[in-house]
């Protein structure tokens, strides 16, 4: 497949940024604690209803250790609109017990202590390092996946191979914010199903071929 080159690839990014100078995440928290466990709730799941669930939830419980106190019977009540919710719940209770036991109850700012976690892996860690401590980390989804293929941004067999030649390739400037630019165009206009071309700031340099115009 086509690639954009490096100058195609530094429009790009130029583009997202003036459109969203601050981008950040749809998930809803409020300190490093509630941002994992927002990531580890969200797997196969909306950022739209994860937010409904943990609104009162961190209102609550924003510490391991309070999320400790409520337990995880109550915590499986209060997340129970969430897909997976009983294993999630659970993932929840042991990571936050690791936490105290194992970190004084702080996140660490490290990938290995993060995918040492339960319900934590790559994808997840990298979104709490990115957004929780400003690493120039990019957590490759299902949305990054594809606008890093169809675009010819970063063409890849897997989620890590993207995520490798993205380290490559995204110049230094933008690499910080580029995990959510990237996830927020793959959700509101490099659709899955139908790509909204017409609305897209980065159309004519993108390398899809059979582009949408209405």
């Amino acid at each position: 497949m086509p690639r954009l080159s490096k100058t195609e690839i530094e429009t790009f990014f130029q583009r997202l940024a003036a459109a969203n100078p601050a981008p950040t995440t749809e998930l809803s928290y409020g300190n490093p604690y509630t941002l994992l466990v927002a990531v580890v709730l969200s797997a196969q799941a909306t950022d739209v209803g994860v937010n409904k669930a943990t609104k009162p939830l961190f209102a609550f419980a924003d510490t391991p250790e309070k999320m400790m106190a409520l337990g995880e019977a109550e915590l499986r009540d209060r997340i129970k609109t969430i897909g997976l919710y009983r294993n999630k719940a659970k993932n929840v209770i042991v990571l936050s017990e690791r936490l105290i036991a194992e970190h004084g109850g702080d996140v660490p700012r490290d990938r290995a202590a993060l995918e040492a976690l339960p319900g934590v892996g790559r994808k997840t860690a990298n979104m709490v390092l990115n957004t929780a401590f400003g690493e120039p980390t990019i957590a490759v989804d299902t949305h990054i996946f594809r606008v890093g293929n169809r675009t010819g941004l970063a063409p890849g067999r897997t989620p890590l191979e993207v995520e490798q030649k993205l380290l490559k390739r995204v110049p230094e400037a933008y690499r910080k914010d580029a995990h959510h630019w990237l996830i927020l165009h793959g959700r509101y206009v490099c659709k899955a199903r139908k790509p909204d071309c017409p609305a897209c700031v980065v159309a004519d340099i993108c390398k899809l071929k059979g582009k949408t115009t209405d």
